[in-house]
């Protein structure tokens, strides 16, 4: 309708503008990325540039500022130096065959050695593990920490923060890390601060985003990790928030629904992985540093706990963009190759890599019995389809697919292989929590706490409806193409 012609010099910048952006994106884009995410962004910046070049500048950059890497570099010299005397492995242990190899991948990478350490409980109840937690506070005589991705002081966290107000009131040191925008994205996150600071304990965001503060950083680089330590003797470590079961939404027809969880409770020297993780995150945020003697008198000790039972190997894993190696990924791409019988993978949000993808596959093709639980239905609309994009190759090599029924949430983190190896804490199977996410996860062996997670996944199999490949492959046309461009976008990473 309008013919409008740009002079020739318009056009001209235009095109050499338009040339330069995409010629820099082929040679800036792929470095130290992953090649799906590498052509993910390129497909976007070469197709929609004036899209794709402001979302690459705001979120291309997986890198935390330098400051947040000197930090952990010089967390871990101090580790590697404290605890030099420690082998890597508690002498005389026998692991199964390419455990102890692992371990030493991991201590290689976050500097943490396997201790022992005591599974007291394995929790699965909701208010159930909020309550075991209020009475662990409650029984605090010097101090508690505790590191979340969501809090808000509501009626199923209220006996958490109310222990914790309990304890400051007693004179015991009470300290709390949330996430900024994990916590702020629901209601009640003004009110929740309001009572953090009449409660008296000392509290900080991490990761805070505040322009007038110039702090900024890429919005989706984010501290996922679930910590909670008191008096340095017990440490809690799973997949839960301090926040209501059903998070404030609701699905149609008025249904809330409800998320699902799992969390440990331990004892014994790993008690001080735990708090090191803690002191790294607390130290980052507010600069204060915690005096080791203090709060990790056990880091160099190991008390002569007969492995075995609910005495197991532990080792904690730490990772996010704070490690330039990827610590997890690592570890789970490590163990499901070591997989030989079976493997039982629980995750909420299973967008796997390149690697996670093809051992997950090539396990079920060598004849391992693989598992994967999920939610029917997730809480996120792009990771939704996003996951069952992987559904077809996942079946196709045999894995069986469970899904938890609706309106629940399947939202607890473990894996288990063989009954003799397993991992829990706060990271899922996908690229984000990889690659952007900071998270912390539990390596247990030689020890009772892979069985006793292997008991709770069965749980989860009773209720789910196993999805067959047939049935899948009825799906409309249009589901298909939505979860082929949720993969896509999963991958800009």
């Amino acid at each position: 309708m309008f013919d409008v012609e740009l002079p020739l010099f318009v056009e001209t910048v235009v095109l050499v503008v338009d040339f330069t952006i995409k010629a820099l994106a082929i040679g800036i884009v792929p470095e130290n990325r992953r090649p799906s995410s590498s052509s993910a962004w390129l497909l976007l910046i070469l197709f929609l540039p004036l899209v794709g070049l402001p979302l690459f500048l705001l979120l291309g950059s997986s890198r935390v500022n330098n400051r947040r890497h000197r930090i952990q570099a010089q967390a871990n010299a101090l580790l590697d130096d404290g605890l030099a005397h420690l082998p890597t492995v508690p002498p005389g242990l026998e692991l199964p065959p390419g455990v102890e190899s692992m371990m030493a991948l991991n201590r290689r990478l976050t500097s943490l050695p396997c201790v022992p350490g005591t599974v007291e409980e394995v929790l699965t109840d909701y208010h159930g593990m909020l309550a075991d937690i209020a009475a662990a506070i409650d029984g605090a005589t010097r101090y508690v920490h505790v590191q979340t991705y969501i809090a808000r002081w509501d009626e199923a966290s209220d006996p958490v923060f109310a222990a914790m107000a309990r304890a400051r009131a007693r004179g015991v040191e009470v300290r709390l890390l949330i996430d900024h925008l994990g916590s702020r994205r629901y209601r009640g996150y003004r009110r929740t601060k309001k009572r953090f600071k009449e409660a008296g304990f000392t509290w900080h965001l991490m990761l805070p985003i505040d322009l007038l503060r110039l702090r900024w950083r890429r919005l989706d680089l984010r501290n996922h990790r679930k910590v909670i330590v008191v008096d340095g003797r017990l440490g809690y470590v799973g997949s839960l928030n301090l926040i209501a079961p059903h998070y404030g939404t609701d699905v149609p027809g008025g249904t809330k629904r409800e998320w699902l969880e799992t969390v440990v409770r331990v004892s014994g020297p790993i008690v001080a992985s735990l708090e090191s993780v803690f002191a790294v995150d607390w130290y980052t945020e507010c600069a204060e540093l915690l005096d080791a003697q203090t709060y990790l008198p056990e880091a160099g000790s190991s008390p002569d706990l007969a492995i075995g039972g609910p005495v197991n190997a532990l080792q904690v894993v730490p990772s996010g963009p704070g490690f330039q190696t990827q610590p997890n990924q690592r570890l789970f791409t490590s163990l499901i190759h070591r997989a030989q019988r079976e493997l039982l993978i629980v995750s909420p949000y299973f967008v796997p890599d390149e690697s996670i993808l093809e051992a997950v596959t090539t396990a079920a093709h060598r004849g391992v019995r693989v598992e994967l639980f999920v939610s029917e239905r997730a809480d996120q609309f792009v990771v939704q389809h996003a996951q069952a994009s992987y559904y077809t190759v996942l079946l196709e090599a045999g894995v069986r697919i469970h899904r938890y029924p609706a309106p629940f949430v399947l939202h607890a983190k473990f894996l288990t292989v063989d009954d003799e190896v397993a991992v829990i804490g706060s990271s899922n199977m996908d690229m984000r929590s990889f690659g952007l996410n900071y998270e912390i996860s539990l390596m247990g062996a030689a020890g009772d706490m892979p069985a006793r997670l292997r008991r709770i996944a069965a749980a989860y199999r009773g209720p789910s409806a196993e999805l067959s490949l047939a049935d899948w492959e009825t799906r409309p046309w249009l589901r298909r193409y939505t979860e082929n461009v949720a993969r896509l976008t999963s991958a800009l990473q």
